[in-house]
């Protein structure tokens, strides 16, 4: 199972890698990391529009995209449109995207924002004072997470990617339906 597993990633990475923005090995900017098997991830509290706390707990079952952004990072605000296109495409599968802005005005700017882009499918979520940026090790703007239904880290890009080309598409839904097993407990 691992190992067809496997292969369907590798597979749909190498279909991925010619829509990215960067070329090369994993960890560079523009490239997807992946994790196999999907890594613990910390826990960590960002929140909604009304200040409402949550964490990634609250979405399990969901495959999440959680993108950490800011209105002036100009290569977040190129990517927006291609995130909101993504969750308009994926979420019948259960795909959520969580653009978690780094923004300290909150959620007036980022609405502001979505208003004069045309971002319709995104909610507003907000990290203003970088916790979860930097309980996520990120190492800068954007970086986005691919998350498992079970709340383990999948994928990692640092950078600005096309989320909405084919081949970045198809890697989302690869991690979607793949059948990761339940990490297993300690005795």
């Amino acid at each position: 199972m691992v190992a067809g597993r496997r292969a369907l990633l590798a597979g749909a990475v190498t279909s991925a890698m010619s829509t990215l923005s960067g070329q090369g090995r994993a960890a560079r900017p523009g490239v997807p990391e992946l994790f196999e098997p999907p890594r613990p991830l910390p826990e960590f509290v960002f929140t909604d529009a009304a200040g409402r706390a949550h964490g990634v707990a609250d979405f399990r079952g969901q495959v999440l995209v959680i993108n950490l952004w800011a209105t002036w990072c100009p290569p977040c605000v190129a990517e927006m449109p291609r995130l909101d296109r993504l969750q308009a495409m994926l979420a019948g599968i259960g795909v959520r995207v969580l653009a978690l802005s780094q923004d300290r005005g909150g959620a007036p700017v980022v609405a502001r924002f979505y208003e004069q882009t045309g971002v319709k499918q995104l909610g507003i979520w907000l990290d203003p004072r970088g916790a979860a940026a930097r309980t996520l090790g990120a190492r800068g703007l954007p970086t986005t997470l691919v998350v498992t239904r079970d709340g383990r880290e999948a994928m990692r890009l640092v950078g600005e990617a096309e989320w909405d080309a084919p081949g970045m598409v198809r890697l989302i839904r690869a991690i979607a339906e793949a059948p990761y097993p339940e990490p297993a407990q300690p005795s």
